[in-house]
This record gives C-alpha cells, structure tokens and sequence, in this order.
C-alpha cells in the first residue's frame, strides 16, 4: 500500500518533453517535487566520494562536471551502479521528506521522477504514475537538439531506460507530448479534468 495516497509521479523517457509538462502543472499552482534538481544537489554534495571513484577531473570547485561525467556512466554500466549506490539513499531520503510534508494538505502534488520505473522497488511508495509521451524518433532529435550530442549518443541514452511503450503500459495517466505546445495544453486540461474526479476538492 502507498505511504504517499496524494502523490503522482511524472515520468517517460529522456526527450519526451516531460520538463515542459511539469512546468505547466506549476502555472496551474502544483506542487513539484524535482527529484533531478534534489539529485544535483546531492552530487555537488558528493563530490569528494566522486574524484575518489570516478577521478578528480569529473570535480572543479566543489562542483561535479555532470556532463562529463553523464558521458562516463552511460557508457560504462559498472561505472553506473556505483554513482547510483552513492547518491539514491540520499536522494530517496530527501524526496520522502519533501513528500511527507505535503500530504497532509489533502491535495494532489507531483514528483517529477524521470527513472521512476527504472528504480522500482526502490520508489515503490508512489504508486500513481503519469508518463509523458513522444515517439522514439521525436524524443531523439529533442536530446540532440537539447544536448548537443549525436545520434549515437542519443540513442545510448534513450536505450539505457526502459522503453516509452513499456511505461506506457504501466502508467496511470498519459499525457502525449508528440506534438506542438497547443496540443500538449489540451493534454493537460484533460489530464486535470481526470484529477478533478479522483479529487472533489481540486479547484482549478
């Protein structure tokens, strides 16, 4: 059973555009816990254990090169495993903390949680799960166009997480995001028209 009855997570695959949609939510006055804004906090955090492990050129100033390090773990599984065994505890902690203090509000709050399905169990507290939408050809000249990387490249990272169609069969709710920002603005009136029949107390 969930701890957190009140939470959603927002999730999809690298490219699906689920940024833009959480952003909206927010116009529309939800809360949002961004797990990927709590993980770099606790990266830089981490950053001494990171030179230790992955060497010091991945550190400047205290501060973790993310992008050269992004390069490292998504080519090098083993790498992978061991940035993720040091940062999830502490990342899942501070999710918890931020989640706890908004479910007594009664109201529904979002956790922008893009490897969601990835991490389960270890996120299996939340149990209702949105995925944003975006054919794989789309997703991938959005992570070009975003990252500036290559086709290789982006494919590698959309390949290291489990496929939009098998978290499409996961999902709760889907909002499709293939398209232009008008199409995507009636996704989320009709993803809120959903919200309001689960909550009677959603006044938007």
């Amino acid at each position: 059973m969930s701890e957190f009855k009140n939470a959603i997570v927002i999730t999809g695959v690298i490219g699906s555009g689920k940024s833009t949609v959480v952003n909206l939510l927010r116009v529309y006055g939800f809360s949002i816990i961004d797990a990927d804004e709590i993980a770099h906090k606790v990266l830089d955090e981490s950053s001494s254990i990171i030179a230790s492990k992955f060497g010091s050129e991945f550190v400047s100033d205290n501060r973790v090169d993310r992008k050269s390090l992004g390069k490292l773990i998504f080519s090098d599984s083993k790498a992978k495993k061991e940035l993720e065994n040091i940062l999830h505890d502490r990342i899942k902690e501070q999710i918890f903390s931020k989640a706890n203090k908004l479910e007594s509000s009664n109201y529904p709050y979002f956790i922008d949680l893009p490897l969601y399905f990835e991490k389960s169990p270890v996120y299996d507290e939340f149990q209702s799960v949105c995925v944003v939408y975006a054919p794989e050809q789309i997703c991938l000249k959005r992570i070009m166009l975003r990252d500036g990387i290559s086709l290789n490249e982006a494919k590698a990272r959309l390949n290291s997480q489990i496929s939009i169609d098998e978290k499409l069969r996961l999902a709760n709710f889907v909002i499709d995001n293939s398209s232009d920002m008008k199409h995507l603005n009636l996704q989320i009136d009709k993803f809120i028209s959903a919200l309001k029949s689960r909550y009677k107390t959603l006044n938007i």
